[in-house]
């Protein structure tokens, strides 16, 4: 009984320090973004003296985070959408039907899991060339989608294949049909599964970088994080304001996680609890 207690508190502390470790830089951050330039430079660890929000407005227009934000929103709304849809109905018929390719159908995804994603980048950039879509905000939308169809197949599936069979063969008895058994059985069923794709999807495409940077090159269609990235390059004497810029491209993050929290934690235990 000792030894477990002893355990459990070592666990604690574990998680403790590891919460600590990812979250004080935020805390700085967010810190540091209320302070005056000269303020940061005497006290870069303390307190602000007087607690400026004139950074988040003047960040707000020398950083352009408004154009940004939006391509950032129109690229990431539209990702998930499109992912989670085309996700769930081949989770669908994967999950809830036999036939003879469901296991190779299945097997093919997850070996997307494998595939580094960075590594297609070239041939990527060479078939978007092709196609003429550089530049555009569909190159970024396909390979987000493409890559991030695995990860979300992969947890669907697993979550309804816990579905009893009663439930839509007493749906097909009343008369209901294969895609009026998914939309009003299935898919409101599989809310807490859904949150957690759709989370996973948010944080990958809202900051992914690398296919932005090499894809797009206009800097009226950038997306977030590659504007904060010129804007740290270009504005590198300003550090208060360019604290107060990361800290609003983060707060999209925290909100959609917090609209969401009670769904994501009944999506990651549902399957071990039914298990």
């Amino acid at each position: 009984m000792q030894t477990s207690r002893l355990k459990l508190m070592c666990f604690h502390f574990i998680l403790l320090i590891t919460g600590l470790v990812n979250i004080l830089p935020i805390l700085w951050m967010v810190m540091n973004s209320f302070k005056s330039e000269n303020d940061f430079s005497i006290n870069p660890l303390g307190w602000p003296k007087h607690w400026n929000f004139n950074n988040y407005t003047a960040a707000w227009e020398v950083a352009n985070l408004g154009v940004y934000f939006w391509n950032s929103i129109l690229v990431t709304a539209i990702s998930i959408v499109v992912t989670v849809l085309l996700g769930a109905l081949t989770s669908y018929f994967i999950a809830r039907f036999s036939y003879k390719l469901s296991n190779w159908v299945y097997g093919l995804f997850i070996i997307g899991l494998t595939i580094p994603i960075h590594a297609t980048l070239v041939p990527i950039f060479t078939i978007m060339k092709k196609l003429h879509l550089l530049d555009t905000h569909l190159s970024l939308i396909l390979p987000n989608t493409a890559f991030h169809l695995s990860i979300t197949i992969f947890i669907l599936v697993g979550f309804m294949k816990s579905f009893p069979k009663d439930i839509e063969e007493s749906a097909i008895i009343d008369g209901s049909g294969i895609y009026r058994i998914f939309w009003s059985i299935i898919l409101p069923m599989t809310r807490p599964a859904l949150a957690t794709v759709i989370i996973i999807n948010f944080i990958y495409n809202w900051n992914e970088f690398l296919f932005a940077l090499v894809l797009i090159s206009k800097s009226g269609l950038k997306t977030i994080p590659l504007g904060l990235a010129n804007f740290a390059g270009t504005e590198t004497k300003f550090q208060t304001l360019q604290m107060a810029a990361l800290t609003t491209a983060l707060l999209p993050v925290l909100a959609f996680y917090a609209l969401l929290e009670k769904q994501l934690v009944q999506g990651m235990t549902a399957g071990a609890v039914k298990g």
